[in-house]
């Protein structure tokens, strides 16, 4: 892999790019597809469309579009700038280049756009039981999430089919002192066994079944706490193609502890990921009450 590149889209033929990268990274189909002409107008009028180049290819982008803050739009005295966000709509890799920083550095891209314009705070959606984007956009980014959004897509294909749509939506808050400390420097991964002695209270812990795949308990712990951590598959799209009736049971049960937690005031902070002494992959949202 030659030096990546991260620059503004502005050719047609980058637009058209686009699309195929789509149907790589997703398996889109045309009616999920974001046309290359929208984003050509898109970007036209000031949007935020960056790409990854490994020489000519186009290997990855990402697309965010001004947007408004909600809650503010009905306050009459708040000025222009301060109801003003940026949401990122859509943001991929081809999978032959991920984990290889490429998603950081498009990211990295859209914060200094934002930086640029004035725009304090970013956000977006993803499925809160993909562990990868979990680790990305919470531990790696800095993002934070207190909302929960059922079915936000509806109807899907491609790695989505067959299951309700939920989603995170996160908060990228880019001049804050926790967002620049993930852009200036690596951050060591936090350790489950420091969070536990500390006093989190782990609400859902797994079990494997004969195939190895982790399966939900019937019951979650109760004890309150102002540190809590809920376990998800470290390999959710694993969890569908293996046994879909589990990947369902995993929607439902998730769904009822984040809405359950983010309507106490928890809000998810961080993301813890390791291998246990059976060679089992763990992953763990780390939630952290907020006092209003």
């Amino acid at each position: 892999m030659s030096e990546i590149e991260i620059r503004p889209m502005q050719s047609m033929a980058e637009m058209q790019d686009i699309e195929e990268l789509q149907l790589a990274i997703w398996g889109k189909d045309e009616r999920e597809m974001m046309p290359g002409h929208l984003c050509h107008a898109l970007q036209h009028n000031g949007a935020a469309l960056l790409g990854a180049f490994d020489g000519s290819k186009l290997i990855g982008f990402t697309l965010a579009v001004l947007a408004t803050v909600e809650g503010l739009t009905d306050r009459i005295d708040q000025v222009a700038a301060a109801r003003l966000k940026m949401y990122s709509v859509i943001a991929g890799v081809l999978p032959e280049y991920r984990d290889g920083g490429v998603g950081y550095m498009l990211k990295m891209a859209q914060r200094d756009f934002a930086l640029r314009i004035g725009v304090r705070l970013i956000t977006w959606t993803f499925d809160p039981l993909e562990s990868r984007n979990g680790r990305f956009n919470i531990a790696k980014l800095g993002a934070i999430c207190h909302r929960y959004l059922r079915n936000f897509h509806g109807e899907m294909v491609g790695i989505n089919a067959g299951l309700e749509t939920d989603r995170f939506e996160v908060e990228w808050w880019v001049t804050s002192n926790r967002a620049k400390g993930r852009a200036n420097r690596p951050r060591q991964p936090l350790p489950l066994q420091a969070l536990l002695d500390g006093g989190a209270v782990l609400v859902n812990e797994v079990i494997f079944n004969a195939d190895g795949l982790p399966v939900p308990p019937a019951n979650y712990v109760s004890r309150p706490g102002n540190l809590m951590l809920v376990e998800i598959p470290a390999d959710f799209q694993e969890v569908k193609r293996r046994d879909f009736p589990l990947a369902l049971r995993w929607r439902r049960h998730s769904r009822t502890l984040f809405e359950g937690l983010f309507h106490s005031g928890f809000v998810v902070t961080d993301f813890v990921a390791y291998t246990d002494e059976n060679e089992h992959r763990r992953s763990f949202y780390l939630l952290t009450f907020q006092d209003a």
